[in-house]
């Protein structure tokens, strides 16, 4: 499997680690091993965070821990573009005093956001149907010993990671989280 690909998990069991360290140097009064379980519980957190991070260009994401891209759905930036032409034709509408091309505007832009919205969910959805596939696809090429297999389904794995990713943030980025 993809280095990655087991990131998150890792960094699980290193809080997990991190915080057995540190209670049980708590309850036997050693400093160290207290100390010790802050770092590795820290790191845990560093490695789960980074495991989430995507870098958006354009209408494609990429993860730069493991070089893997994915191309957004075009509803995406379609509804993205529409949203954009909306609003403009709205603030114009606004200033000259049309009420016809404001209502355009609106409607416009409602329209833009409803589609960018599906376009991250069907992204959402493939992605996580990429990543159990990919997978469940590189377990059983490693099985049988299939190492180029074994690296198509990683690869695909890591797509749709990015891909699930991608539109993650982008749904909390319009939720303002």
């Amino acid at each position: 499997m993809s280095d990655n690909n087991s990131s998150t998990l890792g960094s699980y069991v290193n809080q997990a680690t991190g915080m057995a360290q540190r209670a049980f140097g708590a309850v036997t009064g050693d400093s160290s091993t207290q100390a010790k379980g802050e770092l590795s519980q820290e790191q845990g957190e560093i490695q789960n965070a980074n495991s989430h991070t995507t870098a958006k260009l354009g209408n494609i994401t990429a993860d730069p821990n493991t070089g893997a891209v994915a191309k957004d759905s075009s509803k995406r930036s379609d509804g993205s573009w529409d949203q954009t032409i909306g609003s403009a034709k709205e603030a114009i509408g606004n200033a000259i005093g049309n009420e016809n091309l404001r209502q355009a505007g609106v409607q416009q832009n409602a329209a833009g956001k409803e589609q960018e919205a599906k376009g991250q969910l069907k992204d959402w959805g493939e992605g996580i149907q990429d990543r159990a596939q990919g997978h469940l696809g590189a377990v059983g090429a490693a099985i049988t010993g299939d190492r180029e297999e074994q690296k198509k389904f990683e690869e695909m794995h890591d797509e749709g990671k990015v891909r699930q990713r991608g539109a993650e943030a982008d749904m909390a980025k319009r939720q303002g989280a």
